[in-house]
């Protein structure tokens, strides 16, 4: 006879070749227009990491790829929406769809990465998740896929829309039972692609957390192509009569930014610690650094001090109404993030800022309609015609849409951005929270908050409590109606530091008490 450490080892085998097979037989619910490429049991152990990080430890899970609606396209270039799903063995009964980056085009493994997070995974929480190439293949800045009609709409929510309903479908086929709760979690394209899905979805997600989004993604290409335009006023030249960008402003120039942002603004909050809480309350303007003779490390030039404020403000519409923009002056400034988004490092006439590859490629080839490959972001324009030009895509991707009626019933969303993110505007954020409170109804404040996070950069980093635990506030409002009055935030960069991040529009104020705890800080107007 087997004894009772055998029996248990046996149906443990008996167990674990169940799951092999319920995971296998998952290739097996193709339907019209799907397609598996895999479908295999994943051991517990390391699993995919980001570049640099150590491998992040998961769960047992069933790993599935497919792709739907597979098709030859404009070009004869093969297009489909690629998907990843991972279904853990031990599951929380909790569903998660895992945002994009950038232009998308790669199936990111789907673990459930959570952004400014210090703990693990979501689907080492538990959780089933989900992820998508929104429609194509390519590099995160390859926008040529913009030549596609179908491809756009992909890209701007219909993805989103294919890739959730088959996910669902496959967490009933694994476990049996639908999810108890479904969310999505994202930064950059993928905190657009939630403010998407609460807009063009609202009835699939009961919690929704959308990381510095990329909102008013056309708006935001207008904005970046707009800057190299600004940026040649003041960027000398090479032979060819080719602007450089990375010499408008050097090191120093920057430097002196943000010292004197610091200056006139960290205190407004009522401690000098070296973060701007009150964003609102900070009327810094570059025009006070101006020369008075020749210039010196001490000031900036006229020129250039008009270069700053146009590239803060961001385009104007001849009405005199912003595009997208302001961005808020803060300690980012200075860093190496802003240098990248705006300058770049190159000393050429070949210019390498992410507006001059990113911002451009995404604006002539998905942003403009028709596209215009070799648009030329140096030759005059009206903003007004552009943004005529934009209306097409901009209205069915760009995330910005205030009426959430349906939403607000019954799900959550938190919104967060870095107040000094090089790429996304935390003003034109709020302006559309103030626009969607306006178009939703005051009650709306129960179901959507905003916060700013003093000196974080794009999705983390820079001068910046910038890890905070979005997932587990969102649970916790969904879930046991908790809602988040406040969120603790820490980060590397300030050891020992804890701070509060504020429902907009409040912001942070110290009280008083050890000037290095969360607990010495309310949040208020």
């Amino acid at each position: 006879m087997l004894g009772a450490s055998e029996d248990a080892r046996a149906d443990e085998r008996i167990a674990a070749s169940e799951t092999m097979a319920r995971c296998t037989a998952l290739a097996d619910a193709a339907a019209d227009g799907l397609a598996f490429s895999a479908a295999e049991l994943v051991s517990a152990g390391p699993g995919p990491a980001a570049p640099g990080a150590d491998p992040a430890q998961l769960p047992e899970h069933c790993l599935v790829r497919g792709t739907i609606d597979r098709r030859v396209g404009v070009g004869e270039r093969e297009f489909g929406i690629g998907f990843e799903m991972r279904l853990p063995s031990d599951w929380n009964g909790r569903f998660l769809f895992q945002g994009g980056a950038g232009l998308d085009g790669q199936v990111m493994p789907a673990v459930g990465t959570v952004a400014n997070s210090a703990k693990p995974s979501a689907l080492a929480r538990g959780f089933a998740v989900v992820s998508t190439d929104s429609g194509h293949t390519g590099s995160i800045i390859d926008a040529s896929f913009g030549l596609d009609q179908q491809a756009r709409v992909d890209y701007a929510y219909n993805a989103l829309d294919k890739v959730t309903a088959q996910a669902k479908r496959l967490v009933h086929a694994y476990y049996g039972a639908t999810p108890d709760y479904s969310y999505f979690l994202g930064c950059s394209n993928g905190g657009r692609q939630a403010l998407v899905a609460s807009q063009r979805l609202p009835l699939e997600f009961d919690g929704i957390v959308a990381g510095d989004p990329a909102m008013s993604f056309s708006r935001i290409a207008l904005g970046e192509v707009w800057n190299m335009q600004v940026l040649a006023r003041i960027a000398p030249r090479d032979e060819a009569g080719r602007p450089i960008y990375a010499r408008a402003f050097s090191e120093a120039d920057l430097g002196l930014v943000r010292s004197r942002v610091l200056a006139q603004c960290d205190a407004l909050d009522g401690l000098a610690d070296g973060m701007i809480n009150d964003w609102q309350g900070c009327a810094f303007h570059p025009r006070e650094l101006t020369c008075t003779g020749a210039k010196t490390a001490q000031c900036l030039s006229a020129d250039q001090v008009g270069v700053l404020h146009d590239l803060m403000q961001g385009p104007m519409t001849s009405a005199g109404k912003h595009v997208y923009g302001p961005f808020t002056y803060d300690t980012g400034i200075a860093s190496g993030a802003w240098r990248g988004m705006r300058l770049g490092t190159s000393q050429t006439g070949e210019p390498n800022s992410a507006d001059s590859t990113l911002g451009l490629g995404q604006f002539r080839y998905l942003q403009l309609t028709p596209p215009e490959p070799e648009w030329n972001p140096l030759t005059p324009y009206s903003v007004d015609a552009m943004l005529d030009r934009l209306r097409y895509q901009g209205g069915i991707g760009d995330g910005d849409s205030p009426f959430l009626s349906t939403f607000v019933r019954r799900g959550k969303m938190i919104v967060y951005n870095g107040l000094s993110d090089q790429g996304m505007s935390t003003p034109h954020i709020a302006r559309w929270y103030d626009a969607m409170v306006a178009a939703t109804g005051e009650a709306a404040r129960d179901s959507v908050r905003l916060f700013a996070v003093p000196g974080m950069l794009h999705c983390g980093g820079g001068e910046a409590t910038d890890t905070f635990e979005m997932l587990d506030a969102i649970t916790d409002w969904v879930e046991r109606g908790q809602a988040p009055n406040r969120v603790i935030a820490t980060g590397k960069t300030m050891p020992g530091i804890s701070r509060p991040l504020c429902p907009y529009p409040q912001v942070a104020r110290y009280e008083g008490g050890d000037p290095e705890l969360a607990a010495s800080f309310s949040c208020r107007s």
